[in-house]
């Protein structure tokens, strides 16, 4: 399947519906809280019908998301890439131990149209292009740059939580107000004259959050991507294929257990956790005592590493010394292992005294989670292109007669452009993002209904 069909320019407004069974089922709950408090016509239906509005939001993807989706699903990868490929799904290991494993069966950093396999693959000279010299399928300057919607369902959802939510505050603080002069509340047992300042300061978080976020999207749509075979020293966009450099990769055994092993990793990360749970007891103002359960994960220890590599766009290969990236994205987890049980005596005695000791609770389980830049992977990167120096060359037997083959990429920030890895091509990438907009208007509309409440103290 190609892109043919599909309108990477969305506009002002897209409508976004669900793709996965499991977000119909919460998209459609919230459609009928929306209904149901409308129906109510009172300050609880308009809560109701808030919350209603904040299901549909979460539940709505981007507004290339789904297309994007559909394509990778109907668009196979060669065989020889799908060989290299973890074994994708649910994987019992040990009912006894309560052992199993689980690989994402949708990567949304992972390709969308189908790449070059490794059979395609120049292996004499790792510089050279594939086949004619084009740039692979889903390079920007075949594909273009996507534009996501101004706003989308996501957009005008969040907006309509926000405003109902806070007249429905408001009307509970009148409400409040009203009954501390009726004399049938005290003024100190109000509690609401502190919904102004905390809805102030939610939008205020969150309009810097989305202020950061729009300049590192802008940063990717604003900035031309360039071919490896004609990029220049400087500051340079690439996107290619994860190819091995002279180093070659890394097979990394999570954790030293040779059975949770992920091979071809020219970059990785991994964390070991565990599920601690604890009583916990609290009193309330009349002295009635309740016991709760706390769970939560807690982290033991993690590991990462790097080798340099080949991104190759089809037009030729160029060494990526990825270790001078301080911004790495390895997108979603590639793997992840669950057990009832640690590996060893020592490490079951030791979690379970350090969860006691220190937080008097217990361990119910383990998980062990990696995430990986793997050969073949699609690669997004910023950098620093500089010359590679003559004894560089000479290690790898080259003459300097082409061009990209004395360069190599350096995670250097220069003014206006944070260097940064990311796995998936810019297609992808971008194909997740919320607008500018959606991401500016929302917290501006949360401050400005904050700052009105405080009309109402």
């Amino acid at each position: 399947m190609s892109l043919d069909n599909v309108n990477l320019d969305r506009g002002f407004f897209h409508l976004t519906k669900p793709y996965r069974w499991f977000n119909w089922i919460f998209w459609i709950i919230g459609v009928l809280m929306v209904v149901a408090g409308a129906a109510m016509l009172s300050m609880e239906g308009g809560l109701f019908a808030a919350f209603g509005f904040l299901v549909i939001a979460l539940c709505s993807p981007p507004s290339l998301e789904a297309d994007l989706h559909k394509v990778r699903k109907n668009a196979p990868q060669p065989d020889d890439l799908e060989e290299a490929a973890l074994k994708k799904g649910y994987e019992l290991e040990s009912w006894f131990f309560g052992r199993s494993s689980y690989t994402p069966t949708a990567d949304p950093n992972d390709w969308i149209l189908p790449a070059p396999g490794p059979s395609t693959w120049n292996q004499a000279d790792r510089y050279a292009p594939d086949g004619d010299g084009s740039a692979i399928p889903e390079h920007p300057s075949k594909v273009g740059t996507p534009q996501p919607a101004t706003l989308s369902t996501f957009g005008v959802c969040m907006v309509m939580f926000i405003i109902l939510l806070c007249v429905s505050i408001g009307s509970m603080m009148i409400d409040q107000q009203a009954a501390i002069d009726n004399g049938e509340l005290l003024d100190e047992d109000g509690g609401m004259e502190f919904a102004p300042l905390a809805i102030t300061v939610v939008g205020v978080i969150w309009l810097l959050l989305g202020f950061f976020q729009h300049k590192r999207q802008q940063q990717m749509i604003d900035t031309p991507t360039s071919l490896v075979r004609s990029v220049a020293v400087g500051s340079a966009e690439l996107v290619g294929q994860v190819r091995p450099a002279p180093e070659q990769w890394i097979n990394v055994v999570v954790d030293g257990n040779p059975n949770r092993m992920i091979p071809g990793c020219v970059d990785f990360r991994w964390e070991y956790e565990v599920y601690v749970c604890r009583q916990v007891t609290s009193t309330d103002s009349e002295g009635n005592t309740t016991t709760r359960e706390e769970c939560n994960w807690q982290s033991v220890r993690s590991d990462s590493g790097y080798v340099p590599f080949m991104l190759h766009d089809g037009t030729g290969g160029i060494r990526v010394e990825s270790g001078g990236f301080k911004r790495k994205d390895l997108g979603k987890y590639v793997k992840m292992w669950t057990s009832s049980h640690a590996d060893t005596l020592r490490d079951h005695f030791q979690t379970e005294f350090a969860a006691r000791l220190f937080r008097n609770g217990d361990v119910r389980k383990h998980r062990w989670t990696a995430y990986a830049l793997r050969i073949g992977n699609p690669v997004y990167l910023l950098g620093m292109v500089k010359p590679r120096s003559r004894a560089e060359l000479d290690a790898e037997q080259i003459d300097g007669t082409v061009g990209h083959t004395t360069i190599s990429v350096h995670g250097e920030d220069t003014p206006g452009m944070k260097a940064n890895i990311q796995r998936g091509t810019e297609l992808a990438n971008l194909g997740r993002i919320r607008s500018s907009a959606e991401l500016l208007i929302m917290p501006i509309v949360c401050v400005l209904c904050g700052i009105a409440l405080f009309a109402l103290l």
